[in-house]
């Protein structure tokens, strides 16, 4: 078995390079009570989670938004964690995912859940085997740190996509739920919502695409996307993790909270929308 760590690629950048300064910035995120949770996991909830919506960027302007999702999931007792983002590069596959070895972080490393990877392999034809893909991008590694804070023991499965097609989304959510449908598992899309837009126009757009999200209808998804261009890099993430939820046995998604960089920083000219989502 091969024993391949994906070394950390924006760690320092992205958030903070040692392990206690990151278990304090993530201690604080989860404090903020402006955009985040206002208060330290574990939560007291109950609810069946099947599915998450959660942003990428640097902590400093989405961790708090992000922190509202993990602060709800850390009640529950998931297994292993599927996390797909958008390839931001190019690099490699249109649908790439890592089926052994781990990733390393300034709180240790992560297996990657070898069996289930496997499956997923076997159950989707449009899933290849590629690191390479994996080897620069930001969307999966700043959701590992959250998850090693709310949860000890855990593993993943690392997807990460270039061809975000609806008919893509839809064959790789089914896939996906063939190999899951029996399993403790959350599903994580790894998105962030409109890109280099005004404060307004981001606020208006990413409402409309949210709204469609919390509906769990993948064409009107699509649709808004198209008709009203919204930028939200990890579209198709989102619409496979919906796809899963549903199938899954979730009724609707939940918003528990929605902020632009602009609401965060006070820069209002060009900003970038983050939402943090959960499918029930």
């Amino acid at each position: 078995m091969s024993s391949y760590i994906r070394e950390p690629a924006v760690s320092g950048i992205f958030y903070p390079k040692t392990l206690n300064e990151l278990n304090v910035n993530l201690q604080s995120l989860f404090s903020d009570s402006n955009f985040g949770p206002g208060k330290l996991p574990p939560s007291t909830s109950n609810e069946r989670i099947y599915g998450m919506v959660c942003p990428h960027a640097g902590y400093m302007y989405s961790g708090a938004v992000a922190a509202n999702g993990y602060y709800e999931l850390s009640s529950s007792k998931f297994e292993s964690a599927i996390i797909i983002g958008p390839n931001h590069y190019g690099l490699g596959s249109d649908v790439a995912l890592m089926n052994k070895g781990s990733w390393k972080t300034p709180l240790g490393e992560i297996n990657i859940d070898l069996e289930l990877a496997q499956e997923i392999y076997q159950n989707c034809e449009l899933v290849n085997i590629d690191e390479l893909a994996h080897s620069r991008d930001h969307c999966i590694e700043v959701q590992l740190p959250f998850l090693q804070y709310i949860r000890e023991k855990f593993e993943i499965v690392p997807i990460i996509l270039v061809n975000q097609g609806k008919n893509t989304c839809i064959k790789l959510g089914n896939g996906i739920y063939e190999s899951i449908k029996k399993r403790n598992l959350i599903s994580i899309a790894s998105s962030d919502l409109t890109h280099y837009e005004s404060n307004s126009q981001a606020h208006e757009k990413d409402n409309l695409l949210i709204s469609a999200i919390l509906s769990l209808d993948i064409e009107k998804f699509y649709s808004v996307l198209l008709s009203f261009n919204v930028t939200a890099c990890g579209y198709g993430a989102i619409a496979t993790v919906m796809e899963i939820s549903k199938m899954m046995g979730a009724t609707e998604g939940k918003l528990l909270k929605y902020a632009t960089s602009g609401d965060v920083a006070g820069d209002d000219k060009s900003v970038v929308g983050y939402s943090s989502i959960l499918f029930v």
